[in-house]
């Protein structure tokens, strides 16, 4: 992005499950913001005022930030308590229909103030999609839930770090799905979404490396139905087509080595953890989730509700930090 910035972003930033990590982040993201560490956002929570106090106390995180009805009124880092549950019914590593519930009401309210304006981007705190399946809203996670809302015609999931990056063409669906969820037609949507991101954020065409499906990509047909051939290759051709640096598809235990890291920018995948494992193991702590292909912009930490370590005072707030950061960069520019 260039040009100077009339204003700072306004982001929204939910507090994810009650139950998991996401307010003990929170907590941190605010005390952080009032010692001036993010001077290049606002952050506004949303979610449920009377949980963050409950888990302040838990976890010894001072919580001095301003509590608004209204987040058009935060001049400051602020807390929009826009999520009510019953505080004391909250149980830390617990599921629950009624936190499931609250981490749903504080996203679609996010989203529709992002509609309305009133923020410029959105991050998110992980929730659980048990305790989501069992309040009603039957989402395979956040990024089908933003996508449904904000009427996205295309999107994908990206994990984004300076030294991994990786987007995905099937995601939350089970291994025996992601075959008959390959065309090429997907796969060029994600290659398209994946070379706008990059430029956008690295100022530059980005250099793709496409996964293949099967062991050996393929072998030229020895393993899986062809898919390499006869799906994953003619969209790497029909992207080069458009102009894309695009190169694949190679065997995804290699796509991840130093050397491909240091010679490509991302590697377009085509299952969940093909992905999500090396990103984990490599940038654990760094790493963001980024919807792409919404009209409002939307980052994430990069891991779960952690509801083993929740309210315990020993979250690592690193990714909730690289998303907000991330999602500023991302936020339009308003005057």
């Amino acid at each position: 992005m260039t040009g100077p910035r009339q204003r700072l972003p306004r982001l929204a930033v939910t507090l994810g499950d009650p139950a998991g990590v996401g307010p003990e982040l929170c907590l941190r993201l605010l005390a952080a913001a009032e010692q001036g560490r993010f001077s290049d956002c606002l952050p506004i929570i949303y979610g449920s005022a009377a949980v963050l106090r409950r888990v302040a106390d838990a976890v010894a995180i001072p919580f001095t930030a301003p509590v608004l009805t209204d987040p058009a009124a935060a001049s400051t880092p602020a807390v929009y308590d826009c999520a009510p549950v019953d505080a004391a019914g909250v149980l830390p590593g617990q599921v629950s229909a009624a936190a499931g519930a609250a981490a749903y009401r504080a996203c679609i309210t996010a989203i529709s103030e992002a509609v309305a304006g009133a923020v410029d981007a959105i991050v998110t705190c992980p929730l659980n999609k048990e305790a989501l399946h069992a309040a009603g809203h039957h989402y395979p996670g956040h990024t089908e839930l933003f996508a449904e809302r904000l009427e996205a015609s295309r999107s994908c999931m990206l994990q984004y770090a300076d030294d991994i990056a990786c987007s995905f063409v099937t995601t939350h669906v089970g291994y025996a799905d992601v075959p008959a969820l390959l065309t090429a037609a997907r796969i060029g949507e994600v290659l398209d979404l994946t070379d706008e991101a990059l430029l956008r954020i690295r100022g530059q065409r980005p250099r793709l490396l496409v996964c293949g499906l099967n062991p050996h990509a393929g072998e030229h047909g020895l393993f899986g139905n062809h898919e390499e051939e006869t799906v994953i290759a003619p969209a790497i051709v029909e992207a080069r087509a458009r102009g894309l640096d695009v190169t694949g598809p190679v065997p995804g235990d290699t796509a991840f080595t130093p050397q491909a890291r240091q010679r490509y920018d991302a590697v377009v995948c085509m299952y969940h953890d093909q992905g999500h494992i090396p990103v984990k193991m490599i940038a654990f702590d760094r790493a963001v989730n980024i919807t792409l292909g919404l009209s409002v912009p939307r980052t994430s930490v990069d891991h779960g509700t952690a509801f083993d370590i929740a309210w315990q005072g020993i979250a690592d707030p690193g990714s909730l930090f690289q998303a907000v950061h991330l999602a500023a960069r991302l936020a339009p520019m308003r005057g």
